[in-house]
C-alpha cells in the first residue's frame, strides 16, 4: 500500500461520514499521527505480534507512570525545547538563560521565603557536601528583578525526590525563593547526586533494547518567573559529574554548568556557622520580557501537588 492510500484511509477513519461536531485541532493531530503510524507499519513491515507488543508496552508504561520519563529519554521533551528556542529566535529574543527540560518530578506548593531559604532538613549532613548557591535575577536589559520567584528542587543523595519518595520529609529539597529588593536569591542545600531510570521499569527496558543507559548527571531544577516576563524552565548541572555531557534525557546545555568553588577558608566556614568546608555556586538568571510574538512559556501539563 502506498502512502497516498494510507493517508486516505486515515482520514476516513478519523472523519465521521455523518460530519458530527468535532474538535478540529484534535482531528488534525490524530489524523496525522494515525497516518504516520500506519506508514511506519507498512514501511517497516511491523508484524501483528510486534504491534501488540508495542500496545502492551505503552499500557505498562502508563500504568507505571513512566510516560513522562519515556518522553525525556526519547528526546521528545528536548525537542519541544528546541522548537521553543527557534520560536524565540524568530521573535528576536536572544541572550537569556538557556532553557532545558522540566522533567516529571516538580511538586507545586513548596514553602515560600524572601531572599534566602534552606532546602535540606539536615537528615543527610553526615555524608553530604553542603552547598550554598546564590545569584541575581535580571531582565533582558541587565536590570535586577526584585520580587521574582525562583522555584528550586533537586534529588537527595540516593537520587530520589521528596513526595515521590515518601521516606523524605515534606518538601525536602524544594523551596520557592522570592528575590529581595536587589533581585538576589540564595539557598543552602546539599550537592545532589545523579540518578537513573528505575532498573526494572519500562523506560529502562526500552533503553536496554536500544543499547542506551538511563543515567542523568547531578542537577538542580528551576522555574524562574516575574510579572511581565517570560517564565524560564531550566536546570544547572553539577560540574565534574560522570554523565555531565552524556545525559539520557539530553538536558545538558552550554551555559548551564556553572563552576563550583570549594571553600576551605576557616573564617568563611565559621561565618556560615559550619564546621567543615562547603561548596559554593554563583549563578544569575536572565529573563526575557513578555513578548506577544513568541509562544507562551506556561506549559499546561499534569504535575504533582502536595
Amino acid at each position: 500500500m502506498n502512502h497516498t492510500d494510507i493517508e486516505t484511509l486515515a482520514k476516513n477513519w478519523v472523519v465521521d461520514a455523518a460530519s458530527r461536531p468535532a474538535n478540529p485541532r484534535v482531528r488534525q493531530v490524530v489524523e496525522r499521527l494515525l497516518g504516520d503510524l500506519c506508514k511506519a507499519i507498512e514501511d517497516l513491515d511491523v508484524t501483528p505480534t510486534e504491534f501488540w507488543s508495542g500496545v502492551s508496552y505503552m499500557a505498562a508504561a502508563g500504568a507505571a507512570n513512566e510516560l513522562g520519563l519515556l518522553a525525556a529519554g526519547l528526546g521528545l521533551e528536548r525537542f519541544l525545547d528546541i522548537r521553543a528556542d527557534e520560536a524565540e529566535a524568530r521573535a528576536g529574543l536572544t541572550g537569556g538563560t538557556p532553557r532545558t527540560i522540566e522533567g516529571p518530578l516538580y511538586v507545586a506548593g513548596a514553602p515560600e521565603t524572601v531572599g534566602y531559604a534552606r532546602l535540606d532538613d539536615g537528615s543527610e549532613l553526615d555524608r553530604a557536601e553542603v552547598l550554598f548557591m546564590q545569584g541575581t535575577v535580571y531582565d533582558q536589559h541587565g536590570r535586577p528583578l526584585p520580587g521574582a520567584k525562583v522555584e528550586v528542587w533537586h534529588a537527595n543523595l540516593l537520587g530520589n525526590y521528596s513526595f515521590f519518595d515518601r521516606t523524605q520529609s515534606d518538601f525536602h529539597l524544594r523551596r520557592t525563593i522570592v528575590t529581595d529588593d536587589q533581585g538576589r536569591y540564595q539557598f543552602r542545600s546539599i550537592i545532589p547526586v545523579g540518578y537513573g531510570c528505575p532498573p526494572d521499569g519500562t523506560t529502562q527496558h526500552l533503553l536496554n533494547l536500544l543499547g542506551r543507559h538511563g543515567q542523568r548527571p547531578a542537577h538542580i531544577h528551576f522555574f524562574v518567573s516575574a510579572p511581565d516576563h517570560r517564565k524560564l524552565t531550566t536546570q544547572i548541572n553539577i560540574d565534574g559529574d560522570e554523565y555531565l555531557w552524556d545525559d539520557f534525557a539530553f538536558a545538558s546545555r552550554e551555559g548551564l554548568v556553572p563552576p563550583i568553588t570549594r571553600v576551605t577558608d576557616a573564617a568563611q566556614i565559621d561565618a556560615r556557622r559550619l564546621k567543615q568546608p562547603f561548596a559554593s555556586i554563583d549563578f544569575d538568571f536572565r529573563l526575557h520580557g513578555a513578548t506577544p510574538s513568541a509562544p507562551g512559556t506556561e506549559v499546561d501539563r499534569p504535575r504533582a501537588a502536595a
